[in-house]
């Protein structure tokens, strides 16, 4: 699944009280000011099959979105974005709603829906509404929020654009924004959705939100735009020589973190492999198994682990997790994918998929689709 991405206005990002700039940029943001009118209002049926209308939730904030439930890459790290969101808002979480519209319209049921919502994650997020109808009221709430959605009919699949709007408590637009590839850097995006929220409660309501804040691009520790840090580790398994990042330059590269007592990593390295196989040699991909304790007795379980799920490109070993720290990895698994000239462009943390990692490539070089 590909998703079209807003062009924006071309004026930059631009900055909410609360949020500096690299967070705007991460949000695409777009203050509305003077120009807020009141969002359309619309009535469809959530994943629990109540009539839900956006002016029900007038008092608190909305963050207003078109989201495919059957989508399996970028939807699905939105979905991520709005459950680290909620943990960044805390107690202001219950003044805040993510309402989500159904843009497909061949699975346009209540169950459909409401499978999404569970399958990644948010089914036990009280502020989520994934809303639906028929095809002919869900095209009518795209066209007033001036949202893009592309047939297929073959294939039953879409395409749709990605814009955010957030709405006051006064049920007025107040700011613009979008999710794209950016949206991977979970805990970065997901702090600068959950400020905008905040920023728009009234001054008694709002709280201290918690989350990183998008560093500059000049800051150390990898930030997004940065160059990142060298290194050179021992290779676990066959191949010759240490895997560095040296050699991953030149051309894209997959960095994923790992560890055998992570049960996520388990599950994340045949997608890693399946995507290196049909990426082929214009995508560079190395893991970094982040080891702890007995270097040797634990390189030989995550070589173990590696040859069980038949990867097939370079690992290494961080006995002291020296390069995860400066990489600024907070969680296992985590994945950082880099330019041709080693620039930092996604952070990822949490479970990469091979459908998520497929899309988020192709969304930086088309040329490089290899499904």
């Amino acid at each position: 699944m590909v998703l079209l991405l807003p062009a924006g206005n071309g004026s930059g990002p631009e900055v909410a009280a609360g949020i500096n700039r690299p967070d705007a940029s991460l949000l695409d943001l777009n203050l509305l000011g003077g120009h807020s009118t009141v969002a359309p209002d619309f009535t469809l049926t959530n994943q629990w099959g109540r009539p839900t209308a956006l002016s029900g939730f007038r008092g608190k904030v909305v963050v207003v979105s078109v989201q495919d439930d059957r989508c399996t890459d970028l939807c699905t790290l939105f979905a991520q974005d709005v459950r680290a969101a909620d943990q960044d808002l805390g107690a202001a979480a219950s003044r805040v709603v993510f309402l989500a519209v159904n843009a497909n319209p061949f699975y346009p049921q209540v169950s459909a829906v409401r499978a999404w919502s569970d399958q990644h994650g948010l089914g036990s997020e009280g502020n989520w509404r994934f809303v639906t109808g028929s095809p002919a009221r869900l095209r009518a709430v795209w066209k007033d929020y001036y949202a893009f959605v592309h047939l297929d009919r073959t294939n039953r699949t879409v395409v749709h654009s990605t814009a955010l709007y957030f709405v006051g408590p006064s049920g007025r637009e107040r700011a613009a924004g979008s999710f794209g590839p950016d949206s991977a850097d979970t805990s970065l995006f997901a702090h600068g959705l959950a400020q905008m929220a905040d920023d728009l409660l009234p001054p008694s309501q709002r709280v201290p939100v918690a989350g990183p804040v998008a560093p500059p691009s000049s800051a150390p520790g990898a930030p997004i735009g940065g160059r990142a840090p060298a290194f050179s580790l021992d290779r676990l398994g066959p191949g010759r020589g240490p895997v560095s990042l040296a050699m991953l330059g030149g051309r894209y590269a997959v960095i994923a973190f790992w560890s055998t007592t992570c049960t996520a990593c388990r599950s994340e390295l045949g997608h890693l492999e399946e995507a290196h196989r049909h990426l082929g040699p214009d995508v560079a991909m190395a893991g970094i198994d982040v080891a702890a304790g007995d270097r040797s007795s634990h390189g030989a379980g995550a070589l173990g682990l590696a040859r069980s799920n038949g990867i097939t490109f370079p690992l290494a070993t961080d006995p002291t997790g020296a390069v995860a720290g400066s990489f600024r990895v907070t969680a296992l698994p985590y994945t950082v994918i880099l330019g041709p000239r080693s620039t930092v462009l996604v952070r990822h943390p949490g479970l990469m998929t091979t459908e998520q990692l497929d899309y988020l490539l192709e969304s930086l070089d088309p040329s490089l689709d290899g499904r």
